[in-house]
């Protein structure tokens, strides 16, 4: 049962420095082709890949997410956007009226899933290829500034990138969580204490590894490290950005 495909997806992590090595035409093509095979809601396909070639836009989009330089020098550079504009303009050309569809909040989710699940299948291609691969949700630090260089439209917004490239060093893999707290049979447990209990197991997984990893000068938990992320919202001008480029308003 342990074929190459799920050796692959198994053998998962993010690598976040690679050789100047561009990648090929064909590459980029296979990855592109193997992102629309992605299973899409109702054949709808509400999504966009841009390709950022050009150096001085991969430098400013760098800075953007937060000056990570493997956002610049990497062998390919994929922004994954939400996209319902094509939809729109296909209206136009059927003379029907969609906008009170495009702007739902339903739309809006099925445009975020069809894009995830169209680059997690460029992701796992891109690995297959002995590529790496790193998602950069930073892009979202500045949303406005990076739609603005991409030159999108309403109702397109770019949600993540995606680098790709030879990697230059291997990473380590974090240890996810374990099945038992992640999949539930039938139901969410009812009992907050199964939730607790797994959660301290996984704390001492993820505190031995920061531990072995560090040799000691990292421990820090699981629990410990998200809450801290989450006990400011980051982002706050999300909804408004999202609101004026045409999706959720109802």
């Amino acid at each position: 049962m342990l074929n190459d495909t799920i050796k692959t997806i198994l053998s998962h992590r993010s690598i976040r420095k690679f050789t100047d090595e561009s990648l090929s035409d064909e590459q980029i093509k296979l990855l592109v082709e193997s992102a629309q095979m992605a299973s899409t809601s109702s054949f709808i396909q509400a999504y966009t890949i841009i390709g950022v070639e050009d150096h001085s836009k991969k430098r400013k989009l760098s800075e953007l997410a937060g000056n990570q330089p493997y956002v610049e020098t990497n062998g390919h550079f994929f922004v994954f956007c939400a996209d319902l504009y094509r939809h729109r303009v296909g209206s136009e050309l059927e003379e029907t009226n969609v906008e009170d569809s495009l702007e739902s909040t339903e739309k809006f989710m099925v445009s975020l899933i069809d894009a995830s699940l169209a680059a997690q299948n460029a992701a796992i291609a891109a690995e297959s290829m002995g590529l790496g691969i790193c998602y950069i949700g930073g892009l979202r630090n500045d949303i406005t500034k990076v739609s603005e260089l991409l030159n999108l439209p309403d109702y397109v917004i770019p949600l993540f990138g995606l680098a790709v490239g030879v990697p230059a060093t291997k990473s380590d893999q974090k240890p996810r969580l374990p099945i038992e707290n992640i999949y539930y049979k039938d139901a969410y447990p009812s009992n907050k204490d199964a939730v607790t209990e797994g959660l301290h197991h996984y704390n001492d997984i993820i505190s031995d590894y920061y531990h072995n990893r560090t040799s000691g000068k990292r421990s820090d938990r699981w629990t410990e490290q998200v809450s801290q992320m989450l006990s400011q919202p980051s982002r706050p001008d999300m909804k408004d950005f999202v609101n004026k480029k045409g999706f959720m308003k109802s």
